[in-house]
């Protein structure tokens, strides 16, 4: 499982914080000089760096320190999201669903039909559906891997209206290497689906709106990758094995 770096920017700034505490305490040996002059601030610098050159941990404590105080926000924002946005999670109208309707726990996954990533694991999310008669699967088109990615996921939610979205949903997944839209029409077509009518229903505002709903969700969740899982107030990144699957379902159903 993959953590995401934080952008450098943030963690600069943590240490230009760190620059600022130290001057204070260490100038004020110096006479004080003023940051208002050149030769001020250029006093102020030098006594900085001399510090830092002296000291390099207290630099590297502070920004481990701030990266920690960031992932730590993150988390509690992510479990704040995760327990608003539960209905848009779970119970989105415009989300596919698969497994057992009334299942008694639901595993959302975040996927893109361009993702090797996802196509790796999706095998096993089959089987794990086949073994577990009470699993719940919510689909969440998550098209962040260019044109392509866009077009596949407008094809799969628009293939709801053919009551085909499973078939070319695998279908999609079972594909190997680059997508583009003729390839995705021919698929579709192989998938049962009546091409003309899918490409008039993939133009619905309904198909872009679902789409850009799920983009704003995994923001919110800080989900940046895929696949993604999602399990009662658990996030999961990457393509898990079948038994971490499912661990995170007999978690999501014991708790």
């Amino acid at each position: 499982m993959y953590r995401p770096s934080l952008p450098i920017r943030p963690l600069l700034a943590g240490a230009l914080a760190v620059l600022a505490a130290l001057a204070s305490p260490v100038s004020a040996k110096a006479q004080q000089p003023s940051a208002n002059d050149p030769a001020g601030k250029a006093a102020i610098e030098q006594i900085i760096r001399d510090y830092l050159m002296a000291h390099p941990e207290v630099l590297v404590q502070s920004l481990t320190a701030y990266q920690e105080r960031q992932e730590q926000a993150q988390a509690e924002a992510q479990r704040g999201a995760l327990t608003s946005r539960q209905d848009d999670l779970i119970r989105d109208p415009a989300s596919p669903v698969g497994g057992n309707p009334k299942g008694d726990v639901t595993l959302v996954e975040f996927f893109d039909y361009q993702c090797g990533y996802c196509k790796a694991v999706n095998a096993d999310v089959k089987r794990l559906l086949e073994s577990d008669g009470k699993l719940r699967l919510v689909y969440k088109e998550f098209p962040i891997l260019g044109p392509a990615s866009v077009t596949a996921a407008r094809a799969a939610l628009a293939a709801q209206r053919q009551g085909k979205y499973d078939a070319l949903h695998a279908a999609l997944m079972e594909n190997r290497g680059q997508l583009d839209d003729d390839k995705i029409y021919r698929i579709a077509g192989s998938a049962g689906l009546d091409v003309d009518r899918l490409k008039k229903d993939m133009e619905a505002p309904e198909i872009q709106a679902a789409l850009q709903k799920n983009l704003k969700l995994a923001s919110d969740l800080n989900i940046r990758g895929t696949p993604a899982f999602v399990v009662g107030d658990q996030i999961v990144p990457g393509a898990i094995s079948l038994d971490k699957l499912k661990e995170l379902v007999a978690s999501g159903r014991a708790g």
